[in-house]
């Protein structure tokens, strides 16, 4: 009985040591889970409780303003409204409810949350319904924050650009960044829903007109309603932009290119900078702000006259006869040309068992350089441009700048086409026929140029071989922006420049001497210029044939002065027909930029009292800017 009685005892001994560490081990458990709650990762769980008690709310900063080179501002930011959603919302009810009180198609929103569900974004993330709400749809956002507290409505600015399109092409438009665009390094920081440049300025210098956004830290309770400020940390705008547009001459440059398609482009040719760049027909970047409906889109996309091409620096189309400058400098500087070469012209000339017509009929009679310049002898360029040969025509054509893009600072810039023996044979894989240079030489065949290619060409030439990369930023205003930056050297050849002085002559006449410009002529001032007309199609196929897209393409390159240039302008009318009806364009760019150096001249004179009466005339006087020729 006492071996019983100790047995019981040695096993309730055994129960209660195994209780015991039993209890031990559980309170170990538990003291090592809350060291890790407590110590290990308590910051871990301090955020989860804040996030369900703390609301973040985005302060989106303003982007820079777009100013003019003389400080007038071009684009502007205004106040307007947001509303956000989280994207682990799917109450298909308020959904509906969402959807009518925002004017949103139900389908639309319901698709657009599906998409994000699948992008990389966090589930706690609010996205963007809805840009630049109405009253109306702020004020349901309002009365329905405690039935929908997921829906949230912030503060922003709306961008806000000119009316009519003006200096559309040059400024582009904002809006979403895409799933695409975030994968790019350049946007690699930004989050889905941010605003970034789609075109333009806006998309070249986007890093400086992006401001960075703020954020209000805010209790709430559990119904979602703000119940305490915690702290606010303040957006930071973005940089005002000075671009060189000048908008005294861009909106010159659109009213001559109204009811119009084309473009026109003006330059300095002494440092690059763009004073205007126009093309027509435009669109409304206001339409894209906050996101463009389909129906616009769809209709943009669907109109003929292409309104999205930048005309200006897309525009792929035969140069003409404004060709003939550079055919010109060919000559002079491989040594073909001389004072003494004349051609006989009789309105053609047979070249390669084919006959090649001028656009003279009774012709011009023996022409020398300045005189084929002045009236557009074709007969004399044929002549030229088969002595020199397609290849050598091409070298100076990419000297001046042909055939490749100019470097400006604007997205989708096209390099045009300047033809040669290597290049047919690498893109046909045929030989070249020496009867196309016929029409190579008078800016026709292959040879295709954008406007702001015949700009930066011409101002090279009228600059005595000097080229400037066209630029819509200054320099000094980039260096300061962006620290890193180098300006880029211009180019530099050295040319021939008595026969330069010729072919500068050649120019004067053809606006002041009775050539084929004569309309681009301003009276008491010194322009230079050439006009050109380039067949769309053969004359044959165009008898008979009253399609508009058929008509010739008409050109005007003028600058001026004629000896120190300082302004270049290039225009190109799209079914213009002859040259000399683009004449009138350039003349109205040029004339506005003259008129204005007066008014400022004698604006800035009058506030300096201190001037003398006897200082030169403003515009550099009688030798410099006198109908003479150079």
């Amino acid at each position: 009985m006492n071996s019983s009685r100790k047995s019981a005892r040695n096993a309730s001994e055994v129960y209660i040591a195994v209780f015991q560490y039993v209890v031990a081990m559980a309170f170990l458990w538990l003291l090592a889970g809350f060291w890790q709650l407590q110590v290990q990762t308590r910051q871990i769980y301090v955020e989860r409780a804040d996030r369900n008690r703390i609301k973040s709310l985005q302060i989106f900063a303003p982007r820079g303003k777009i100013l003019d080179r003389d400080g007038r501002v071009i684009v502007d930011n205004s106040p307007s409204h947001k509303v956000l959603l989280s994207r682990a919302f799917h109450d298909t009810d308020l959904l509906q409810i969402i959807a009518g009180g925002l004017n949103i198609p139900f389908e639309r929103l319901g698709a657009s949350l599906k998409r994000l569900e699948t992008s990389n974004t966090p589930a706690y993330q609010a996205v963007i319904l809805k840009e630049n709400l109405s009253h109306a749809e702020v004020a349901f956002v309002e009365a329905h924050r405690s039935q929908l507290p997921d829906l949230e409505l912030i503060r922003s600015h709306r961008r806000l650009y000119p009316r009519g399109g003006l200096a559309s092409h040059v400024i582009g438009y904002v809006g979403e960044v895409s799933d695409a665009e975030l994968d790019q390094d350049t946007f690699m920081f930004y989050e889905p829903g941010a605003e970034i440049g789609k075109a333009g300025i806006e998309r070249s210098y986007n890093d400086i007109l992006t401001g960075t956004d703020g954020r209000r830290l805010i209790e709430v309770d559990s119904l979602g309603r703000e119940q305490t400020l915690f702290g606010t940390v303040k957006p930071k705008a973005g940089r005002s932009l000075r671009i060189t547009l000048d908008l005294d001459l861009q909106v010159v440059a659109e009213l001559a290119l109204e009811g119009k398609k084309g473009a026109i482009v003006a330059l300095d040719p002494r440092n690059g900078e763009v004073l205007a760049l126009a093309s027509r027909p435009t669109y409304d970047p206001n339409k894209f702000v906050g996101g463009i409906s389909a129906d616009d889109w769809r209709q943009i996309l669907q109109d003929p006259e292409v309104p999205m091409l930048n005309r200006a620096i897309q525009a792929q189309v035969a140069p003409g006869s404004v060709f003939k400058a550079i055919v010109a400098l060919a000559g002079g500087e491989t040594g073909l040309l001389d004072d003494d070469f004349t051609v006989s012209c009789s309105g053609g000339a047979p070249f390669y068992r084919r006959y090649f017509r001028c656009h003279l009929a009774k012709g011009h009679g023996p022409v020398g350089l300045l005189q084929a310049l002045a009236q557009s002898c074709n007969v004399y360029f044929y002549t030229l441009g088969n002595k020199l040969g397609i290849d050598r025509i091409a070298e100076y054509a990419e000297l001046a700048g042909l055939g490749r893009p100019t470097g400006i600072d604007l997205p989708h810039e096209e390099g045009g086409t300047v033809p040669s023996a290597k290049w047919k044979l690498r893109r046909y894989h045929e030989k070249w026929y020496s009867g196309e240079t016929i029409s190579v030489a008078i800016g026709q065949g292959a040879l295709t140029v954008t406007p702001l290619q015949v700009a930066f060409a011409i101002g090279g030439i009228a600059m005595g071989g000097v080229w400037h990369r066209p630029h819509l930023v200054a320099y000094e205003d980039l260096q300061e922006l962006r620290p890193r930056f180098e300006p880029p050297d211009p180019i530099e050849i050295e040319l021939n420049q008595h026969h330069l002085k010729t072919i500068r002559q050649g120019l004067w006449a053809v606006v002041n001497g009775g050539g084929t410009g004569g309309r681009a002529r301003i009276a008491g001032y010194d322009v230079c210029g050439k006009t050109g007309s380039a067949q769309r199609a053969s004359t044959q196929f165009k008898e008979g044939n009253d399609d508009p897209a058929l008509k010739d393409t008409a050109w005007f390159v003028g600058f001026a002065p004629c000896e120190q240039p300082e302004l270049v302008v290039a225009a190109l009318f799209e079914g213009g027909e002859h040259g000399y009806l683009a004449g009138p364009m350039v003349r109205d760019v040029i004339k506005s930029h003259l008129d204005k150096k007066v008014r400022t001249h004698w604006a800035n004179r009058r506030s300096t009292p201190s001037s003398s009466a006897g200082a030169a005339h403003p515009v550099a006087g009688a030798a410099a800017w006198g109908r003479q020729a150079p």
